[in-house]
């Protein structure tokens, strides 16, 4: 009889410690950050030494730039153009509207927050809580470690394909130093020297202070973009006007597929974001980094595609150096080094910005407690996160100098299309408000987020339905489905107004940028899915069981730093 009841006992101990491990899991994975002003930053920090504002309207311009163009406006122009022909502009125009409209979530999201780093890791955090935060960082982080060492690769590949102009290196640098690698285990390893020794160079430049990264930047990215204008330039002069016709020889199908692929050639704007606690003038700033940055972007691809189609049929243009043919073709050798020194132009500033977004996320993470307080340090004297910095650079070189991360790529840009809607969806959330106040009822709010989730459904739905060649009717009703719900969000929400800048036409705007991420999250590589769920089932075993138990939100280490006497506003 005793036995029973302990045995009792210890099931309802259990039990009950279970229940009280559940409920805190919950509790601690809803809480939100508080919105605070943006004249003022809340931040965690072990010291007073904090990030400084260095960062004009012109370097964060340059910094989006930066981090959108790389190698690919070389090689992705004809790649999409041998498919869509001269209506790959077609395609580049509608990817690059669909930037725009994120890009208008980013910039109002950028202007109303606080000017500290964290980017959609912040937004999410805010609009949603901190498990959903800290899920987005994930799978951001996944695509930015992976993206980084990939492009290392690429840019040691190029810097050999320069330094084998000179006739003392041609067919002297062995595979191992700079390109592919020697592969040893079937594949499995493959060592490159030069990679890592790139990344080691330019994790210096980044740990000795963010206005020495900024001055790279700017003059590798200047440089890119002159290199650019002069191909289009001296393309302009080769172009035949009867290699347009017809415009889309295999109808709009394949314009609109190219419009999917070539979306992930703008990426690389939400960059800006992350700088905002290094940006002099956040607030009006931030808007106009993103947006110009983007617009910069979208000119010089639609320049590239009229040139590269007009230069050559559609048909002859070649899949791995499409740009350096044509030239070739037309006898213009000499442009063709100019792509070379411009690719690795681009690729320095796409790797140089894409590591210094990782570290500002971990430093982020890190003020939290949801990643060791070591990610928070910050450097006396530099005034970076070394910590962070050395971290990211460290993995990078790691993947990069041992494994052929080329491989891994069609597992990527699922974190951009995540981090993308989720910010697009932070805007609607944060808007809401109730009819009779300005204050929003959880009623209310969760009504507005469903809709938002039968939106997310319907493109990801309609996605599915045009990758298979699904009959039209699932297509059209998945797609009324999305309209459906936009139209709840229209007529049975309010929205509150804002000062600064704000997004156009919410929640109509936010709500297409989601369903069409969605869309395009539908035709990315299956095995992408499947890294999507896996890192979603690691990250929340991180956050149960270290994430939840070492973030304090209300620790007294939270101090509020003002602008300083004569800071421009």
């Amino acid at each position: 009889m005793g036995g029973g009841q302990r045995r009792t006992t210890q099931n309802q101990t259990t039990s009950s410690a279970s229940s009280s491990c559940w409920s805190h899991f919950w509790s601690s994975a809803l809480r939100t950050k508080p919105l605070g002003s943006p004249l003022e930053v809340a931040v965690r920090t072990n010291s007073g030494d904090g990030l400084v504002r260095r960062l004009g309207m012109f370097d964060l311009i340059l910094l989006g730039v930066g981090a959108s163009i790389g190698a690919g406006i070389f090689v992705v122009t004809g790649t999409v153009a041998h498919d869509a022909g001269p209506g790959v502009t077609i395609s580049f125009i509608l990817a690059g509207v669909s930037c725009v409209f994120n890009a208008l979530c980013y910039a109002e999201l950028a202007s109303r927050f606080p000017a500290v780093v964290g980017g959609a890791y912040l937004y999410t955090y805010t609009a949603f809580n901190e498990l959903t935060a800290f899920l987005v960082f994930a799978q951001l982080m996944l695509d930015y470690h992976i993206g980084a060492a990939s492009i290392a690769r690429s840019l040691a590949s190029y810097v050999v394909t320069i330094l084998e102009l000179f006739p003392i290196f041609k067919e002297n640098i062995p595979d191992w130093i700079g390109h592919g690698g020697q592969e040893f285990l079937g594949g499995a390893i493959s060592i490159n020297v030069l990679a890592p020794v790139l990344l080691v160079l330019l994790t210096v430049i980044l740990c000795r202070g963010v206005g020495e990264s900024a001055a790279v930047n700017s003059f590798m990215t200047a440089t890119k973009v002159i290199i650019v204008i002069i191909v289009i330039f001296a393309g302009a002069f080769e172009v035949d006007t009867s290699n347009w016709t017809p415009f889309a020889p295999a109808g709009f199908k394949p314009i609109l597929t190219g419009a999917t692929v070539v979306f992930f050639a703008y990426v690389g704007f939400d960059a800006v974001a992350n700088s905002a606690e290094e940006s002099k003038r956040p607030q009006r700033d931030l808007p106009i980094g993103i947006i110009g940055s983007l617009l910069i972007c979208i000119a010089l691809y639609i320049g590239v595609c009229l040139v590269i189609t007009g230069m050559l049929p559609y048909y002859l243009l070649g899949e791995d150096a499409p740009l350096a043919n044509a030239f070739t073709s037309k006898g213009l050798k000499f442009v063709s080094i100019l792509i070379s020194v411009g690719a690795v132009a681009g690729l320095t500033t796409t790797l140089l910005v894409g590591l210094y977004v990782q570290s500002r996320l971990y430093l982020g993470l890190g003020r939290d407690g949801l990643l060791p307080s070591v990610f928070a340090r910050v450097h006396p004297r530099c005034h970076t996160p070394i910590h962070s910095q050395v971290w990211v650079g460290i993995v990078a070189a790691a993947l990069a100098g041992l494994f052929n991360v080329h491989i891994l790529s069609h597992i990527l840009s699922v974190g951009s299309l995540t981090g993308y809607s989720v910010v697009a969806a932070c805007v609607v959330a944060l808007r809401l408000k109730d009819k009779a106040s300005s204050q929003v009822s959880s009623s209310t709010w969760r009504e507005g987020v469903i809709c938002l989730l039968i939106v997310a459904c319907g493109g990801f739905s309609a996605g599915l339905c045009y990758r298979f060649s699904v009959s039209i009717v699932f297509l059209v009703v998945a797609v009324v489905v999305a309209i459906l719900a936009m139209g709840a969000l229209c007529f049975r929400q309010v929205y509150a107004d804002l000062p600064g800048f704000s997004c156009p036409g919410v929640p109509i705007v936010p709500a297409a940028c989601i369903f069409f991420n969605m869309f395009l999250f539908a035709q990315i590589h299956h095995e992408a899915w499947v890294r999507f769920v896996i890192l979603s089932i690691i990250t929340v075993g991180i956050y149960a069981f270290y994430g939840q138990y070492h973030v304090d939100p209300s620790s007294e280490e939270t101090i509020i730093y003002h602008r300083a006497l004569g800071e421009e506003r």
